[in-house]
């Protein structure tokens, strides 16, 4: 029989390769106790997310398949004037107002010209998809998002984001995020400790191995392998978070670090602007969108250097520019942007990438490595399967609980996890988790609650909160 660090037995497995972990120190307690409830009450958090994140990642090659009628046409000839276009799209919505229009980026491709829509939720818009080359309507749907989702990857976005329960559902989202980084670098680090004996071990699992033993072989070393990304997830998860989101971006506002956007006054200084998968478009004023000038604005874009897929904001007073910015798409790096005058054609503002600060370059890249775009069908391969991966992992670290649980005979992590660290080290800890649990506001306060609810068991139970005796 072998003794593992939590103090149980393991059955009697012959494995040669493992070497037996010794009663765990203060700091290794500390951290399995961590790991160990963490895990148990935030796992389910987790489940929905990875699930529910791992289905949003291959949502963009859903839609193209499920869309394909909307987004695609037989190529037909040259492409008429997008300000046409546009006509045909208000003919299909004369109800509404015209906002902004993406032109066909290439033979085979359908224009979307978007319209404000009063009837649908935030952050949506009503997109009329026309045949570029016959200026032919071929349907409309609603759109989400700056990413222009449609309806079957914004019912997934949702999913994930609030399990369709509105402002109140995003807490599970944020705890989930809040928890996910620490409970990772808690459980990389127990893993390192169990096979400090040998650094190519990390990585493997011991096939002689049986039982609960083989069961943490797979949790440690599958968690080794996409801790790396589950800190990354966790990270630009939170940017959209409510709580520790609204801190990120006063941190990211003092430091400079905002992402750069193009002045549509024609005078005035220029505004910034994050934008993410959420963010919304619009015009200025409430007067009769410019829809005519659109071609001589695009032409300015393309001559001042924005190439690619565009997104053409149309404003509706002549006070406002329009604004002509690259939209996310995979393999493309930079979002330039320009507004130019729709009256004379020319560039009043500009907004170029490489003169981003490098916070927003990287906040860039990191929305849309996560969202799955960055890099295509690559991008949302590799999401879909670190999801499926911290799956695996959360379900076998309920499986070695349901095999050690106290109706089994087993027991959680005892406590007494603070005896054996010195009160500066305890000190440091304290004041490293309130700065935290301020910074990423769930976080903190679910962790004060679990200390609250812990120190009140253990005294019930006639023992401290330190594991002594009362």
């Amino acid at each position: 029989m072998t003794t593992t660090p939590d103090g149980q037995l393991d059955p009697p497995v012959h494995t040669p390769t493992t070497t037996p972990a010794a009663r765990p120190s203060g700091p290794t307690a500390l951290l399995r106790r961590l790991h160990f409830y963490a895990g148990i009450f935030v796992g389910p958090f987790l489940l929905v997310a990875a699930i529910s994140g791992g289905l949003y990642a291959i949502a963009p090659s859903i839609e193209q398949l499920v869309y394909r009628d909307h987004l695609h046409v037989q190529p037909s000839g040259e492409p008429r004037p997008v300000a046409e276009q546009i006509r045909a799209a208000q003919a299909v919505r004369p109800d509404l107002t015209v906002t902004a229009v993406r032109p066909a980026g290439g033979p085979g491709d359908t224009t979307r010209v978007l319209f404000d829509d009063p009837s649908l939720g935030e952050s949506e818009r009503r997109a009329v998809f026309v045949d570029p080359a016959t200026a032919q309507p071929v349907g409309d749907l609603a759109v989400y998002g700056s990413s222009g989702a449609l309806p079957v990857r914004t019912w997934i976005d949702h999913l994930h984001r609030n399990l369709h329960l509105g402002e109140p559902g995003r807490l599970y989202s944020e705890l989930a995020a809040s928890w996910l980084w620490l409970i990772a670098l808690a459980g990389v680090c127990l893993w390192v400790v169990r096979r400090r004996a040998s650094f190519a071990r990390l990585f493997t699992v011991d096939r002689r191995s049986h039982g609960r033993a083989r069961t943490l072989n797979w949790h440690g070393a599958v968690g080794l392998w996409i801790a790396g990304g589950l800190l990354f997830l966790s990270a630009t998860g939170l940017t959209w978070s409510h709580y520790a989101g609204d801190n990120i971006t006063e941190l990211r506002a003092a430091l400079s670090w905002t992402t750069p956007a193009v002045s549509t006054a024609l005078s005035g200084p220029a505004p910034t602007a994050d934008h993410d998968h959420h963010g919304t478009h619009g015009h200025s004023g409430g007067g009769t969108p410019r829809v005519d000038e659109v071609d001589r604005v695009l032409r300015s874009a393309r001559d001042a250097g924005v190439g690619g897929k565009v997104e053409v904001s149309i404003p509706s007073d002549d006070d406002t520019a329009f604004t002509v910015a690259q939209t996310r798409e995979p393999w493309i790096m930079s979002n330039n942007a320009v507004a130019v005058d729709g009256t004379t054609g020319r560039v009043t503002d500009t907004s170029w990438f490489t003169d981003w600060p490098l916070a927003a370059k990287l906040a860039a890249w990191g929305i849309q490595l996560h969202m799955g775009l960055l890099f295509g069908l690559v991008n949302q391969l590799a999401l879909a399967a670190l999801a499926v991966a911290l799956v695996t992992v959360i379900v076998r670290g309920y499986l070695m609980w349901w095999r050690r649980r106290p109706t089994n005979g087993g027991r959680p992590p005892a406590r007494g996890a603070w005896r054996g660290i010195s009160p500066v080290t305890i000190a440091a800890l304290a004041v490293a988790a309130a700065t935290i649990g301020w910074f990423i506001p769930l976080l903190g306060l679910s962790l004060l609650g679990f200390l609250v609810v812990d120190g009140m068991v253990g005294l019930a139970k006639g023992r401290n909160i330190f594991g002594g005796a009362r």
